[in-house]
């Protein structure tokens, strides 16, 4: 049973049961995509719930969630469709004798090509038809959210070949003539902004940019996920992350790590966030050595106190050595 977005308070209430805190730029853009029937492009930092976002959407309308992982490299055939040709290859052979009794009745190798072309049907049918995820959307008896996994690692040919399905959602396969959607899918992409995506893509979508949360937003998305970890220990730890990403570090803690980090202290016990803490449990926030180092440096190591001057007489003369 697949329900729909009535209004942007519903967005966020229904997305809000999902463990997914929208705000509310995102509930806006979601229900527009929604009654505009567009695509929802979605940029911004790796783990700040962009792919979350098209997974709480599914589970809040009741709609299968079907993904495609763009990669360097990724084709149509691995996107759309393909041929099992060696399932065709196995019906061949379980007909032998039905096709030796068609054929052998031809006087000539022209007229079996000929009798052979008839039943060309039979092997190039949906039976045989692998779907991939762009097609397994466009042909599901049942309407979809399509998440379009980090569209900004595929290559921009890829990306050209994919205007077309977004704006006509439908396909043509030579052998079967063209498919169409039974169910516009309600599509999310997602971009961890490597390279810059190009202007007819945007154009076809509704752009929403996802940051790093406030120290608010993200001390409630700790709260709701992680709900047994101290209040004021999680108020540290956000306190704590938000810091690191104003340290420019060269990979800035995501939500999902905030959130690995919340749970490790909850394991470990932790009553509080102390120096000893930090250094045991550093590297679940951060992942290069050269983040650990600098923050160990910036952020744990306590500030050097000025050195106190020795307190002068009435002359105006430091009384120490």
């Amino acid at each position: 049973m697949t329900t729909l977005f009535d209004s942007t308070k519903t967005v966020k209430s229904e997305l809000n049961k999902q463990s997914y805190i929208a705000s509310d730029e995102i509930a806006t853009i979601v229900f527009l995509a929604q009654k505009l029937g567009k695509p929802l492009l979605a940029e911004g930092p790796a783990g700040v719930g962009k792919t979350e976002l098209a997974k709480a959407i599914a589970a809040a309308t009741g709609r299968e969630l079907i993904r495609l992982q763009c990669y360097e490299g990724l084709d149509e055939s691995k996107a759309l469709y393909e041929w099992e040709y060696s399932k065709q290859l196995l019906y061949t052979q379980l007909l032998r004798d039905k096709l030796n009794d068609t054929l052998g009745k031809a006087e000539s190798l022209s007229e079996a090509a000929d009798k052979l072309a008839k039943e060309e049907d039979v092997f190039f049918s949906t039976r045989f038809l692998l779907q991939r995820p762009l097609l397994k959307a466009i042909l599901s008896e049942q309407p979809t959210v399509l998440l379009i996994d980090e569209i900004d690692r595929a290559d921009a040919e890829f990306e050209a070949f994919l205007l077309e399905i977004l704006s006509d959602f439908q396909v043509s396969v030579p052998e079967l003539g063209t498919l169409a959607a039974k169910h516009k899918p309600f599509v999310v992409l997602t971009s961890n902004n490597t390279r810059e995506l190009s202007e007819a893509l945007k154009r076809r979508c509704l752009y929403l940019f996802v940051d790093y949360p406030t120290l608010q937003e993200e001390l409630a998305v700790v709260h709701l996920k992680v709900p047994n970890l101290n209040p004021k220990l999680a108020q540290q730890a956000v306190e704590f992350v938000q810091r690191l990403r104003k340290a420019d570090m060269r990979k800035s803690p995501s939500i999902s790590e905030t959130l690995d980090w919340a749970n490790a202290l909850v394991a470990l016990n932790a009553s509080q966030l102390d120096k000893d803490v930090l250094e045991d449990t550093l590297s679940v926030l951060l992942k290069h050595e050269a983040d650990l180092q600098k923050a160990k440096r910036q952020l744990m190591s306590p500030p050097q106190q000025p050195k106190q001057r020795p307190p002068a007489d009435e002359f105006g003369r430091f009384s120490g050595n």
